[in-house]
């Protein structure tokens, strides 16, 4: 009873916070330059609901190229006192974070779902990984000093260490998927080391990095450290890959806006752009494999948030001999999937983001008729009753798409599937790792030597077997390092894992001599 309960109780907090943020819809939103509130001289833009496009959450600034300049000022003045703040300070302060982040977690669930379209469960997840981002951070800089590292002597009288020093001001530029999550952790790794940002959240989610930077100022982040700058990627995302005074940029998004990013942004100079840029991601089930788990899995992996993240799964590749029967059981779970308002207890699919990826949903349903594959569920947008102010899609698995059509080469980013048949396990392997993209990848198996050679020779960051709750999703802070390789990213070194923090900082040798 204890369980029930607590999943009661959940629900009644969630849905407790739903109704107080109805009650504030509408509200105006700054940009915030040095701890200042500022309204931008181009006016606002509205913040509205995808699954309601009649509901307005807030009217948020339309930044300009100026008012990201004076961002870039005001955190290149701050980093002169943050950067020499003692590395036990600045855990306190995002341990503290974290605390007031967990306290309000109901809320930032609920303001998500309204968002970005993400149901009770997802928004919570998202606001838990942020959480997770800001205490793993805190540790993993706690738990190496601070980067400081005693050096060998060559002679007696010799004192050297090699210290990791912050660069100076960041570019933070956040994607709608994961609102809090990715702006947390992205925001978060540049600041806890000692650099400053200026943080442009998604022109589909300024909300919740506004609530970020208040959690952030609320815990002891100073003025200016934290920069708040909304508005669009031609102006304000702009003039922060292009300013001079930018040290580094760390990224989320596609991979054609982040490799334009980088080549811009080290035109002029060697500096760090950190970037995570989706991925093409495959499953892998063999006639090994347990079918229920397997679907369950791809069910996950494919359709949670309907796939709109760069780690969904999009490719199937199963084993001829079982393919027939793996199809049947993902169309029966993929034909059960309650479609409609986040925020609603058992919706398992909300809406997709915009109006752009309604019309990319589309346009991909008609090049995957037009390369004669077949679609065995879905491929229909939802426009009626209450559908019809939303950008609701159907769930959709594909089944006999050509190998070179774009439904199987190409990132989407939609809720849509293609199973595939395979003869042998390296046949599939060469086909998952025959894309430009390297992220996520799963397999099916109760075989350990299939396990193995998968493990040993997919070409992705981040490798997962046998999991149920999504089979290439849900890397967990500390456990999984999200790190993509190949197009997926840029640096080699994930998010939440070990080695991410290091990105922020370079090296220096200090010696000094009795």
């Amino acid at each position: 009873m204890k369980g029930v309960g607590r999943e009661t109780e959940f629900h009644k907090q969630y849905e407790d916070a739903v109704q107080a943020f109805r009650s504030k819809l509408g509200a105006t939103y700054p940009i915030i330059i040095g701890g200042i509130e500022v309204k931008s001289t181009e006016g606002t833009f509205a913040d509205t609901s995808p699954s309601d496009t009649n509901v307005t959450l807030g009217y948020f600034q339309k930044g300009t190229r100026e008012d990201a300049k004076r961002a870039v000022e005001a955190a290149r003045e701050a980093f002169k006192g943050w950067s020499l703040v003692d590395y036990e300070k600045r855990v306190a302060i995002f341990r503290k974070a974290a605390d007031y982040m967990s306290e309000r977690k109901f809320k930032l669930a609920a303001e998500m779902s309204f968002e970005n379209g993400k149901n009770r469960y997802e928004a919570m997840a998202d606001v838990d990984e942020a959480i997770d981002f800001l205490r793993y951070y805190a540790m993993q800089l706690e738990e190496n000093q601070g980067y400081v590292h005693e050096m060998s002597k060559l002679i007696q009288s010799e004192h050297a260490k090699s210290v990791l020093r912050p660069y100076g001001v960041w570019s933070v530029i956040a994607p709608f998927n994961f609102p809090l999550a990715i702006a947390t952790g992205m925001t978060s790794g540049a600041t806890i080391t000692g650099n400053t940002v200026v943080l442009k959240p998604a022109t589909d989610t300024p909300l919740l990095s506004y609530e970020l930077c208040q959690i952030l100022y609320l815990a002891g982040v100073p003025p200016g450290v934290v920069n708040y700058v909304t508005g669009s990627g031609s102006t304000v995302g702009a003039e922060l890959v292009e300013n001079k005074d930018v040290a580094g940029v760390v990224f989320t998004g596609s991979y054609d806006v982040g490799a334009r990013s980088i080549s811009e942004f080290e035109n002029s100079s060697p500096r760090p752009f950190v970037a995570e840029m989706g991925g093409k991601n495959a499953t892998i089930v063999t006639e090994k494999a347990d079918l229920d788990k397997s679907a369950e899995g791809v069910f996950r992996g494919a359709f949670g948030f309907g796939g709109q993240k760069c780690s969904a799964c999009s490719r199937v590749y199963v084993q001829s001999s079982v393919k027939d029967e793996f199809v049947k059981k993902l169309t029966e779970k993929t034909s059960q999937i309650k479609i409609g308002d986040p925020t609603e207890k058992d919706v398992f699919l909300g809406p997709l983001i915009n109006e752009s990826a309604y019309k990319n949903y589309q346009q991909d349903i008609e090049d995957a008729k037009k390369v004669d594959a077949k679609i065995v569920f879905g491929g229909e947008i939802l426009k009626d009753g209450k559908y019809a102010n939303g950008y609701f899609v159907k769930p959709t698995v594909v089944v006999d798409a050509p190998e070179d059509s774009k439904i199987v080469k190409s990132e989407l980013f939609v809720p849509i599937v293609v199973v595939e048949p395979f003869q042998n396990l390296e046949e599939a392997i060469s086909k998952v790792n025959d894309v430009v993209y390297g992220l996520t990848a799963g397999i099916f198996s109760n075989d350990k030597n299939e396990i193995e050679k998968f493990f040993e020779k997919v070409e992705a960051g981040v490798l997962y077997a046998n999991r149920t709750s999504g089979s290439t999703t849900g890397a967990v802070v500390g456990v999984q390092s999200f790190v993509g390789w190949k197009k997926s990213g840029s640096s080699g070194k994930g998010a939440g894992g070990p080695w991410y923090l290091p990105q922020f900082l370079h090296e220096q040798s200090q010696t000094f001599y009795d």
